[in-house]
């Protein structure tokens, strides 16, 4: 590398250590000198008009490269005595600005590793050993940060990885610290205070059209780059962002992915750095990185005079006439748009449902007004019977351990929905004898 470019950098790391303002600029170039050459002044008060007060470290090479274009930086190099670095300026690590509605969320401030270690109560040794950035981790066994379960789903099956206590306690720590108060837009209905199943069917009760697509593989689709860039519009540093995507993101050996995948493609996908399903930062982070699909079909279904909402990989789009005459084109536009953000549309569950039909929704029918399914409603009467007439642990065949509180949050979800037939429900619960 030539001089010049040395010399560039020195210039760039001197520039971005100091305030955003051509004072700041003037200072740290002069002390990285020695003294205040006549050209310092001019060329400090050009990087100010081309990069304004929003420098930053990643901008580091675009700044070298203007430095060394720079007509002012040119001729010193072209005069009898050229720049000499007196002592280096080095840039002290800092959290980037945050701008808009981020400046108000109260996030830490995390500028180096070690802030970041103190603030999740571990050791900078474990933090590094948790993170595992270099993957010298056993990828099983006991050393491994995971536990891996393939389960059945309606096509296929579905990998569940668990973070082991300690790992998951330190996620626990991020999604209250760091993604819980980040905003999600306000389509998301999934995983969020205040959101639930009922509000994200409510906006389609009684239209003439409701259109219900499922995303294919949501965690798994999502790459760890893309967790470190929102991490990195978060305003953390590099090194901190690299780590708390280590933290929130794994890789699962390539023996176990074969296990259960439907296919080499998606065996691959799980076989690199992707959010795994069963952390609990996951939900809050695809929550935010799908903000830019959920602002593109929140645009689409107004443009129908329709209605948006997304519960976790669910997507509903529901309107009237209009929209319902376009059905098909809808649909195959919301497919392009989730390709362009990064996801996949699962078009075996895409389903358009007229007001003629049964609308349903995440198991909740739409017509007339939220409601629970018929049928699902006679299935958990039946077994609140056969508890009465059997006993409880006759019809607790998945061994869930209380069952009890298990069978009394099923009918709450129903008395939520429909009081009515939650009251009836609530009364053949109550004849149970649970010592039996």
């Amino acid at each position: 590398m030539k001089r010049e470019h040395l010399v560039a950098q020195a210039l760039a790391d001197a520039i971005l250590a100091g305030s955003c303002d051509v004072e700041g600029f003037i200072e740290h170039t002069a002390r990285l000198l020695g003294r205040k050459h006549r050209w310092v002044a001019p060329m400090c008060k050009r990087v100010f008009r081309s990069f304004g007060s929003s420098l930053e470290q990643r901008d580091r090479t675009r700044l070298t490269e203007w430095i060394c274009d720079d007509r002012g930086y040119r001729n010193a190099w072209l005069a009898a005595r050229p720049p000499r670095i007196a002592h280096y300026v080095l840039v002290p690590p800092r959290m980037s600005p945050r701008r808009g509605a981020l400046a108000a969320c109260g996030l830490p401030d995390l500028p180096t590793l070690g802030d970041l270690a103190a603030w999740l109560g571990v050791t900078p040794r474990e933090l590094d050993w948790f993170a595992d950035i270099r993957g010298m981790n056993a990828p099983e066994g006991p050393l491994c940060h995971y536990r891996f379960m393939w389960v059945p789903k309606s096509y296929g099956m579905r990998l569940i990885e668990v973070p082991k206590i300690r790992l998951r306690e330190i996620q626990r720590r991020v999604l209250r610290g760091i993604l819980d108060p980040v905003p999600v837009h306000r389509a998301a209905h999934g995983f969020h205070r205040g959101k639930s199943c009922r509000t994200y069917v409510e906006p389609h009760v009684g239209r003439d059209v409701v259109l219900r697509m499922d995303l294919r593989d949501f965690f798994p689709s999502i790459p760890a780059s893309r967790i470190h860039a929102l991490l990195g519009t978060l305003g953390y540093p590099e090194a901190v962002a690299r780590t708390l995507t280590a933290l929130c993101t794994n890789v699962v050996p390539m023996a176990i992915a074969k296990r259960g995948a439907a296919s080499w493609l998606d065996a691959k996908r799980l076989g690199i750095p992707h959010l795994p399903q069963g952390a609990p930062t996951s939900p809050a982070l695809a929550n935010l990185c799908a903000l830019h699909l959920d602002l593109r079909l929140d645009e689409l279904a107004k443009s129908m005079e329709g209605q948006y909402t997304r519960y976790a990989d669910d997507l509903a789009i529901s309107g009237g006439e209009s929209l319902r005459r376009r059905i098909g084109n809808i649909a195959a536009l919301v497919a392009r748009i989730a390709v362009e953000e990064g996801f996949e549309i699962n078009h075996r569950k895409t389903r358009s449902m007229h007001r003629s039909q049964r609308q349903f929704l995440t198991g909740l029918v739409v017509n007339e007004k939220p409601n629970v399914r018929r049928q699902d409603v006679d299935r958990l009467k039946a077994v609140l019977t056969n508890c009465v007439h059997q006993g409880p642990a006759s019809q607790n065949r998945d061994g869930v351990p209380d069952f009890q509180a298990h069978l009394s949050g099923r009918i709450a979800y129903v008395a939520s929905l429909n009081s009515a037939r939650g009251k009836k429900l609530q009364e053949i619960f109550h004849r149970i004898e649970w010592t039996r």
